[in-house]
């Protein structure tokens, strides 16, 4: 293919990590396997839906790959040298997997592939500038991933006593997941039986033994929990100071609330390809049909390529239309999001529009009802809740009530995330209290589980819906006070904690003849 025939695809410009030194040209003869997401067959419109669910086929036949798209990029392979990885799922998930050497692949795709090594994420291989293809190609291509696999995101929970975890408080308290859920007044009589929630790991793992033990302390019978191998992602379990921390935090905060849900852990690599594959094969998985899917992993808006935001997105979209609903941490460095430019950064996933952002709080308690909650915020080394507004995406029409707002705010919703009012867990054998927005997620996931089984539904995409639930009984916990840096608190939604903390018992109750929400955008 000569080279003029080719043309930069959209969105796929990628630069050298601050701070990364060039090792060298990558070895020519190494293996590696890339994603080729293609487009809706044709480009899904979620109002178009009116609110109806669709089936696994349903979906695969009407925005799936169209096949003839898919043996296009068989055909472009097979010119290149490069091999075709069958999956059986490449018309649902829209995604053709590609394996070949990386001289096969910087001739296929006109780029250069370089070694660097970084002072805190490692050596990892890299790409400058954009990735180009066929002209005849680039009108059926969403995305290209795994070309370069540098560390992508951070999950977004802080263990208590750690560096970065303040003791600042004066009497820190801590509290099991049970005991959140009645703060919170969660329903009870429903246990999430029925309902699946998929969790999204990019690293570390879990020990069965911890989750029967944990359980077992609660006096809950530990759910079924099952793990998911993504891009060669497995459960992998070293010690209480790793990412094991996410893991089991999710684990047990979305088994602790919903013990009756079956909970499969998505295991993936630290890379745009992983976290982009582990959520679409989450969202397209017939064999666990997850209904909620918890997301704590994410990094500043600025740090994706753009073609990542837009196809993330993108499948977020396909959740809602699947009827599966995506929690997401907010962050847990305050408005700049833990960037140095002294600008306000929104961390992604949680400002895609088509999930449920989640912010966090100070959470204080007295025999059993709540008696303070504020904008979690304990400095910069001890860390604070992310929210502002998004530079990738627009104000979406259900936060149109928010005048003087141009982007998507961040979050929606928030609850206990600040490890001096932190969750009680079990992490390889350690007893140990976290926080962070990273707890929030899977509390709101085993939330919804509980929603789904009381009201016999999949509530999937509730953004609209809970904007446009009526103040001020709207089933919220309005937090008023605090701020993350540059946000500040006040009545109704801001850009701290979102519309609240959930009252559930209400919430199931308005969510059960909801008002008209507007449409999606």
């Amino acid at each position: 293919m000569a080279e003029q025939s080719k043309i930069a695809l959209a969105g796929s410009e990628r630069a050298p990590l601050r701070n990364a030194s060039l090792v060298g040209p990558t070895d020519p003869n190494q293996l590696v396997e890339i994603s080729i997401v293609l487009k809706q067959r044709r480009a899904l419109h979620l109002p178009d839906l009116q609110g109806k669910i669709l089936s696994h086929d349903e979906f695969a036949a009407a925005y799936g790959a169209d096949p003839e798209h898919i043996k296009r990029i068989q055909a472009f392979a097979a010119e290149n040298n490069l091999q075709v990885v069958e999956r059986g799922d490449e018309v649902s998930r829209r995604t053709v997997k590609v394996q070949g050497t990386v001289a096969s692949l910087e001739k296929a795709f006109s780029i250069t592939l370089n070694d660097y090594s970084h002072p805190s994420k490692g050596r990892y291989r890299g790409r400058t500038g954009a990735i180009h293809l066929p002209i005849e190609l680039t009108d059926i291509v969403q995305g290209i991933f795994g070309l370069d696999n540098r560390p992508q995101a951070k999950p977004h929970f802080r263990v208590r006593g750690l560096k970065g975890a303040s003791d600042a408080a004066a009497s820190p308290s801590s509290y099991s997941p049970v005991q959140v859920a009645q703060l919170y007044s969660f329903p009870t009589g429903v246990t999430g039986a029925g309902q699946t929630i998929g969790i999204i790991e990019l690293g570390g793992g879990y020990q069965p033994v911890d989750i029967t033990n944990y359980f077992n302390s609660l006096g809950i019978t530990p759910p079924t929990v099952t793990s998911v191998s993504v891009d060669n992602g497995t459960n992998s379990p070293t010690n209480a100071n790793s990412a094991d921390g996410e893991v089991l935090l999710d684990i047990e905060v979305a088994g602790g609330v919903a013990p009756g849900a079956n909970i499969v852990v998505y295991f993936t690599s630290n890379t745009d390809q992983g976290f982009q594959d582990a959520l679409s094969t989450a969202i397209h998985d017939t064999t666990n049909n997850p209904s909620a899917i918890s997301i704590s992993w994410g990094a500043p808006e600025a740090d994706w390529t753009s073609q990542f935001i837009q196809t993330f997105d993108q499948v977020a979209q396909e959740a809602a239309a699947l009827g599966v609903t995506i929690t997401v941490a907010a962050g847990d460095n305050g408005s700049s999001d833990g960037d140095t430019d002294g600008a306000d950064h929104v961390d992604f996933p949680a400002s895609s529009p088509h999930v449920l952002g989640c912010g966090g709080t100070t959470l204080e308690s007295s025999n059993g009802v709540i008696t303070s909650e504020t904008v979690w915020n304990d400095g910069v080394d001890g860390g604070a809740t992310g929210g502002g507004y998004s530079t990738s995406f627009a104000q979406p029409s259900y936060q149109s009530a928010n005048t003087g707002q141009t982007g998507r705010g961040v979050p929606d919703v928030a609850g206990d995330a600040d490890p001096n009012s932190g969750y009680n867990i079990l992490v390889d054998g350690e007893q140990i209290v976290v926080g962070g927005t990273s707890a929030v997620a899977p509390l709101w996931a085993g939330l919804i589980a509980l929603l789904n089984q009381q009201l016999n539904t999949r509530l999937g995409f509730i953004n609209p819906t809970i904007y446009a639930l009526p103040e001020p009984n709207n089933g919220f916990n309005d937090i008023t006070q605090g701020n993350n840096g540059t946000f500040s608190a006040g009545p109704g939604w801001d850009a701290t904690t979102g519309l609240g903390s959930p009252i559930g018992t209400t919430l199931a109750t308005l969510l059960a003849t909801p008002p008209p929400a507007p449409p999606a955008s």
